[in-house]
């Protein structure tokens, strides 16, 4: 499995050197993507050196350690840093999502319980904002329809990481097992009788494309305004400042009313559906690639019910990891890291072990 690393140190040193030179930085998109490579080359070229040092230093402790026996222990604990060091870079060395260095896009819509379901809508854009707040994180809203108690019929909003994340720490890789249905068990404010109802709302996670990920044809787009409905000022309901663009061939539908100029809401729009046309640029890849492939990409199930959020015992439990806390109200307030690192890890799991079988 190691011997991928040769290539690698060669690729890293390319890397650094382009970086070094000034007509790398003129083009800003250039200069982006080799940094988001030469992070994570970093990171196992780091690894690697850390696992060659520790076992030459293994080594000429054990041949001192034949002479003087005081150093048999200093052997042991070489020889443990070295296996920890070799298990971090098999997991750096897992192949992963092509998407995992990108920011990420979160469409959250209400679903099953009327008003109560927009609420709960409501209650995940705070819980991942405050999330994304905590990680220095931005969180931009690009479309959002709210409902009449305050919830969202459906919101769409960007995440974005500043600077360049350490490999598997940008927002799409943290939150892409986020996208599925997601069922909360509460009283809600419209009930009177005190009983507990289940209601649910959907999530989608999207890498964030940028032009050059995804070529658009502008004769494949029927662009088509209407008037905003809903808060947001002035020029609602007045002006036909809304956007409605359908990708023909593909049949995608993307919507934003939330900015008060035309242009405005069509550059969102085109956001949105670039990274909706990647996301299936993606999945038809990997279905193309076979089973080998589909069984490192995504491995956690996100098509069904994933998790439960339970208020009155303050639970939240993930369907797909068997993972299960009491702490529901710090989670909604933005602790979210344990659960995440649960879907992350079981990830990695299946990944690990679907090499392994090859």
């Amino acid at each position: 499995m190691f011997e991928a690393v040769e290539g690698m140190l060669a690729e890293h040193r390319e890397i650094e050197g382009r970086l070094a030179e000034p007509e790398t930085h003129a083009d800003a998109r250039l200069a982006k993507r080799l940094n988001q490579r030469y992070a994570a080359l970093s990171a196992i070229v780091d690894t690697w050196r850390e696992w060659t040092t520790l076992g030459e230093d293994a080594e000429a402790a054990r041949e001192l350690a034949a002479e003087d026996a005081s150093f048999a222990d200093e052997v042991d604990e070489l020889l443990a840093r070295r296996e920890e060091a070799e298990e971090k870079l098999r997991r750096l060395l897992v192949p992963r999502d092509e998407a995992d260095d990108k920011d990420a896009l979160l469409e959250i819509k209400s679903g099953e319980g009327g008003e109560e379901s927009a609420l709960f809508a409501g209650d995940l854009l705070r819980m991942y904002s405050r999330y994304a707040e905590a990680r220095g994180w931005s969180v931009e809203v690009l479309d959002s329809a709210e409902s009449d108690l305050g919830g969202y019929k459906s919101v769409t909003v960007a995440v974005k990481a500043k600077g360049t994340p350490a490999p598997g720490e940008a927002p799409f890789a943290q939150l892409k097992f986020e996208g599925g249905v997601h069922r909360v068990q509460r009283v809600p404010v419209t009930e009177s009788q005190g009983r507990v109802h289940t209601s649910a709302a959907g999530v989608l996670v999207l890498p964030e494309a940028e032009q050059v990920d995804v070529t658009i044809d502008e004769n494949d787009l029927r662009i088509d305004v209407f008037r905003s409905s809903g808060p947001g000022g002035q020029s609602v309901n007045t002006t036909d400042s809304a956007v409605r663009i359908t990708h023909v061939p593909t049949g995608i539908v993307v919507s934003c009313q939330n900015e008060k100029s035309q242009l405005q809401n069509r550059e969102q729009a085109m956001r949105i559906l670039r990274s909706r046309l990647l996301a299936a640029a993606q999945e038809e890849a990997d279905a193309a690639a076979g089973e080998a492939r589909r069984s490192q990409v995504r491995t956690v199930d996100r098509s069904e019910r994933i998790r439960t959020y339970n208020f009155p015992e303050n639970r939240i439990s993930d369907h797909r990891t068997g993972y299960k806390s009491y702490n529901l109200d710090q989670v909604l307030d933005g602790d979210l890291g344990p659960v995440l690192t649960s879907c992350i890890e079981a990830d990695m799991a299946a990944r690990l072990a679907a090499l392994e079988e090859q």
